[in-house]
């Protein structure tokens, strides 16, 4: 088994909403200082799928540049991971294989545990690389957060996925051994089969995520991983913005550092432009502060960033990856950006219609008229059956 053979994230990129409502509409519309939001938690807007929008569409819309730059006779496996699945039995990445008329030479798979359920993906697909190092593997990351309104959590919503092509010989970052892994048993943020919307348990989450932080990173260290002030980076999973400073704060605490704002922001602040202003993407989160990263810092060829990925529950690993030479020219910085740009403002009335909205489950015809301008788009249900088009 060739392994020395460097394996890693050969391609990337993001898709997310046709809507975004800012929090300046969400703020005047409960009476609270947007400070609250933009400072307080470090959220600027959210993203808000229309109703012919879901985890599949974004998705297929994420995956299809990676497919039409690579081809698809490499790529024998498909790992979507989410926590906002359309189906309790069939994979919602079955949907994307149709969708981008992939081969059917082809194992497609979901996988759930979280937020963390982006990286579970994404070790899934380096160890069938490294089994057989002339596969690729598509994995994709899609959620959609949705809390109920006028909870805390309401301002932490978004949507968007992202798609990497996990390769040999990448051209992006390189996944380096060890990684370190932690699991305990917390009901810090769960959502039942019978609720449409999370339940959260804030203060316990928060100190959920920064114990199985020091877990994590205590099973790193003991496996020789890198050592702190060897990172450039590092890529924390953010449910808001200002989770991955507290985050950096008390890692940097619990190794003995001072905390430096400026080495926080060093750390952290080129991770969390996208998350800013898309908002909370579940499995999607920790890929976005990758996304932002490589597009938006300086040259960082050669460099080892840092990735702790955190799952409610709960579950979290801390894994570094190296910067590869060349990678400036594999970007999709300006599509990510338009991404962005191209989401249409909207009222509170529209999002909380939005909101409410259900579809019957008497498994009838219910068809969506079309509002996104993306690629794909769900068209309604019939006979309890989804329907995607292109």
């Amino acid at each position: 088994m060739p392994g020395d053979v460097p394996i890693g994230i050969h391609d990337l990129s993001v898709a997310t909403t046709q809507y975004v409502l800012t929090h300046r509409t969400l703020a005047d519309r409960n009476g609270t200082d947007v400070g609250k939001y933009h400072k307080g938690i470090g959220l600027m807007s959210m993203s808000v799928p229309a109703a012919d929008e879901d985890i599949v569409t974004m998705a297929a819309t994420a995956a299809a540049p990676v497919v039409a730059r690579h081809g698809a006779d490499r790529i024998r496996t498909i790992v979507f991971a989410t926590e906002t699945s359309v189906d309790q039995s069939k994979a919602a990445g079955i949907h994307v294989h149709s969708l981008l008329s992939l081969p059917s030479a082809a194992r497609v798979v979901e996988l759930k545990q979280a937020c963390y359920g982006g990286t579970a993906a994404l070790q899934f697909a380096l160890g069938v690389v490294h089994r057989n190092p002339a596969e690729q593997v598509l994995v994709i990351a899609s959620d959609v957060s949705k809390y109920e309104m006028g909870e805390p959590g309401e301002a932490t919503q978004g949507a968007a996925a992202v798609a990497m092509l996990v390769s040999a010989e990448p051209a992006l970052v390189r996944v380096d051994e060890p990684s370190g892994v932690f699991t305990a048993d917390i009901t810090d943020f769960w959502r039942p089969n019978y609720r449409t919307t999370a339940l959260v348990d804030g203060h316990e989450s928060i100190a959920a995520y920064l114990q199985a932080l020091e877990g994590a990173w205590k099973d790193y260290t003991e496996r020789d991983g890198r050592k702190l002030d060897e990172l450039s980076a590092i890529c924390y999973h953010q449910p808001f913005t200002k989770m991955a400073y507290k985050a950096h704060r008390h890692l940097l605490q619990h190794c003995g550092h001072d905390v430096d704002e400026a080495e926080v922001t060093r750390a952290v602040g080129h991770t969390t432009g996208y998350n800013a202003v898309i908002g909370n993407s579940y499995t999607a989160s920790l890929y976005l502060g990758l996304a932002a990263l490589l597009d938006n810092s300086a040259d960082l060829t050669g460099r080892s960033v840092g990735f702790l990925s955190y799952g409610s529950g709960s579950v979290a690993e801390f894994f570094a990856g190296t910067v590869m030479p060349g990678y400036r020219s594999h970007l999709r910085s300006e599509a990510h950006r338009e991404a962005i740009s191209r989401r249409l403002d909207i009222d509170y009335a529209r999002y909380r219609a939005i909101h409410e909205h259900s579809f019957p489950v008497d498994g009838g015809d219910h068809f969506v008229p079309r509002e996104t301008t993306g690629p794909y788009r769900f068209a309604g249900l019939s006979g309890h059956k989804r329907i995607y088009e292109r």
